[in-house]
């Protein structure tokens, strides 16, 4: 029994020290497969790492750095100093500037046909707020009365009412330079007087083709003429010469000038039918034919594909306008040539009354009228009652050209 125990306690140690060198021939092996199945854990964590800091870098930081600093940049600061700089070079249309010639009332003793400058005029500025004319010496212009085209617009029947006061006084010193449009003959008138007297054949009613037919044929002569300024005036207005010349003295004829004074206080919009098929609208100013208006010869010939040979009444035509509206849709509208207001011009729409005593002679126009059922003339006192002046034009006339053989004489005081 005894060696039966002994051999199984043999047995039972040989066992266990074949498991044990079992056991130590195993865990080599089981270390390194466990070291395989670690090896991709380094793996994953390299490419999250490469996808979240590589590539977020590159499109945190270099694609929002270019959207967000460049192009808002352009956006923010380029256009809008742009457009900055376009609204501060087109001030609001209905700006409207005085004009004043500086004219001092001893010119009004000159005698016709001295040559007149402006030493210092003071620009006036457009409805746009642009000066008007060229800006310096060099825009003054060496002019003579003889350089200017004064038309008077009237008809055959007032020939007798209104034209004969105009050829007695304001006329009388600028004869040669006047042509009268009419719409018949009067050849006792123009033999008496002299005067140019032109019959438009066109009709006598006051309609807005009549109106057009003899301002189309005052444009033509005006052309014809080669003189320097065309200035077209009323029946109803008295021209004082030398402040006229005295005015177009601070401007030059060859370059764009269109001054006058307008008789509304924006400027009139009509349809556009000249340069579309009247669907859009076009806002201009223009100068009221009743107190009278000037354009240059440079800008009268810009005109000439709207205006001359019977295109002007054409044009009127299309805009359905009557002559000085046509006029200044023209200048305006088509040249985009911006009309010089001036209140040196007058007409019976305004209250001459108004107009300061002391300032009348230094004006370009006058007019006279109804206004408010009473007479509205300018308010001068001189040698004629207002009985016998209605119109204040022999008055006017008779301060300024004191030696007219028909003005009242001062009688000299003789002290005792």
């Amino acid at each position: 029994m005894h060696i039966a125990s002994v051999g199984v306690s043999k047995l039972c140690f040989l066992l266990s020290l074949a498991f044990c060198g079992l056991l130590l021939l195993l865990i080599p092996a089981v270390q390194h497969q466990a070291g395989r199945v670690d090896l991709p854990q380094p793996r994953a964590q390299a490419r999250p790492t490469h996808t979240a800091q590589a590539r977020p870098t590159h499109t945190a930081q270099a694609r929002p750095t270019h959207t967000a600093q460049a192009r808002p940049t352009h956006t923010a600061q380029a256009r809008p100093t742009h457009t900055g700089l376009q609204q501060h070079a087109k001030p609001p249309a209905v700006s409207v500037h005085h004009l004043h010639t500086g004219l001092n009332r001893s010119s009004a003793g000159q005698t016709e046909g001295t040559m007149v400058h402006s030493p210092s005029p003071n620009r006036g500025k457009d409805s746009n707020g642009k000066a008007g004319g060229l800006s310096g010496s060099g825009s003054r212009d060496p002019l003579e009365l003889k350089d200017i085209f004064i038309a008077v617009k009237t008809t055959r029947k007032y020939h007798k009412s209104r034209l004969e006061l105009l050829i007695q006084t304001w006329v009388s010193q600028a004869k040669e330079q006047t042509y009268i449009f009419t719409d018949g003959e009067d050849r006792e008138l123009q033999t008496r007087t002299g005067v140019n007297l032109i019959n438009t054949n066109c009709s006598a009613a006051h309609t807005r083709q009549a109106l057009c037919c003899k301002m189309s044929v005052e444009y033509d002569k005006f052309i014809e003429s080669q003189k320097k300024w065309f200035c077209h005036v009323d029946d109803d207005n008295y021209v004082l010469v030398l402040p006229l010349v005295a005015l177009l003295s601070s401007y030059h004829h060859s370059q764009d000038v269109y001054v006058g004074r307008p008789s509304l206080d924006h400027p009139i919009e009509a349809a556009e039918r000249v340069k579309s098929d009247g669907s859009v609208s076009v806002k201009f100013w223009f100068a009221t034919g009743g107190a009278g208006f000037c354009i240059s010869r440079g800008l009268a010939l810009k005109m000439s594909p709207w205006a001359s040979l019977g295109n002007f009444i054409s044009t009127a035509e299309k805009i359905r306008l009557p002559d000085d509206c046509t006029i200044g849709y023209i200048i305006e509208a088509l040249l985009e040539v911006p009309l010089t207001h001036t209140h040196l011009f007058h007409s019976h729409l305004e209250s001459l009354l108004k107009l300061p005593t002391d300032t009348v002679l230094q004006q370009v126009t006058l007019s006279y009228g109804g206004f408010d059922n009473r007479r509205n003339v300018v308010s001068l006192v001189g040698g004629f009652s207002l009985a016998e002046d209605p119109t204040r034009f022999k008055t006017v006339h008779c301060l300024l050209y004191a030696q007219t053989d028909w003005c009242p004489q001062v009688q000299p005081h003789h002290s005792d």
